[in-house]
């Protein structure tokens, strides 16, 4: 007998490539939400920028809400409101349709950020921190205030506010392994930048620990519990890949290369703590980066 339904929009990312076939080795039925025409029973028809049916969206134990345009890119004027727009209008969309469906689910998990923070240094960042002042932290704050229609009607809500996400499926990593495997990778700006990754099983875990806590609603962390600096993360992953990792990126480069993405991203330091998660008992897979890059890359 199946755990429950689940509906999951953005699976076609590194999340969702994971997420889904755990869901159903644990038993659940999973229903996805995807863009253009539906292609059987195990689909739900959406576009994000138009409201959805409540009726489409009705019946399901838990929502997971993770579709959003990447911000991998040089962002111009219309990257960043594709960003921005597809991240406020999709969720508030679902928010609003779970709200108005005849059966609402037990909880919506809806895709957030720990750009929410902004860079902070070596301050240690909790859910109850600040948001910061740039762009990345706006538009997570308008991104979570979006599924607000879900929470004003007691539908259990949470905002996963998602760290650098270890993948070999997309994101990140598989865009540095190619200077670092040529041994032409290193460290960038000064190294001193906080980098708070997780390992996308830990992703994956994190998801269903929140799906089965009662206790967890409104922002979670989901982050690894040992952040590291940026010199660290890319003296690891030279180690890893057994190549130097010597030929630093300066700041002044970057920020030519990536324009305002290189100072949210690249620059930025958040060093953030999973409290949330740790204070309810979820046991992370990897908690040191150097096992996590070593598994993900076959060097272990």
């Amino acid at each position: 007998m199946p755990a429950g339904r689940v509906l999951v929009s953005g699976v076609s990312g590194p999340i969702g490539a994971a997420l889904l076939p755990t869901l159903r080795q644990n038993g659940y039925e999973v229903v996805r939400l995807v863009r253009g025409s539906a292609g059987g029973k195990g689909q739900v028809s959406w576009d994000p920028g138009k409201p959805l049916s409540p009726e489409a969206v009705t019946g399901f134990e838990s929502v997971i809400h993770l579709a959003g345009e990447s911000i991998v890119g040089r962002w111009t004027a219309a990257k960043k409101e594709r960003i921005r727009s597809s991240r406020l209008l999709g969720t508030q969309h679902v928010a609003e349709a779970l709200a108005r469906a005849p059966q609402r689910p037990r909880v919506l998990i809806s895709a957030s950020a720990i750009g929410f923070y902004g860079s902070c240094g070596d301050e240690i960042l909790r859910e109850e921190s600040s948001s910061g002042q740039d762009f990345l932290s706006a538009v997570c704050r308008e991104w979570e205030a979006s599924t607000s229609p879900a929470s004003r009607v007691g539908i259990r809500t949470a905002q996963a506010r998602m760290g650098l996400i270890l993948s070999k499926a997309g994101g990140a990593l598989p865009q540095m392994l190619p200077p670092f495997r040529m041994g032409i990778g290193g460290r960038i700006g000064n190294g001193r930048q906080w980098w708070s990754w997780i390992h996308v099983d830990d992703v994956v875990g994190a998801i269903l620990h929140i799906m089965r806590t009662d206790a967890l609603q409104g922002p979670v962390n989901v982050v690894a519990p040992n952040p590291v600096t940026n010199a660290e993360f890319t003296k690891t992953l030279a180690q890893v890949l057994h190549r130097p990792g010597i030929f630093p990126l300066p700041a002044l480069a970057a920020k030519l290369a990536f324009g305002q993405m290189a100072n949210e991203l690249l620059l930025a330091s958040q060093k953030v703590e999973p409290a949330k998660l740790l204070s309810t008992g979820y046991r992370f897979l990897y908690t040191d980066l150097r096992s996590a890059l070593e598994k993900l890359l076959g060097t272990a």
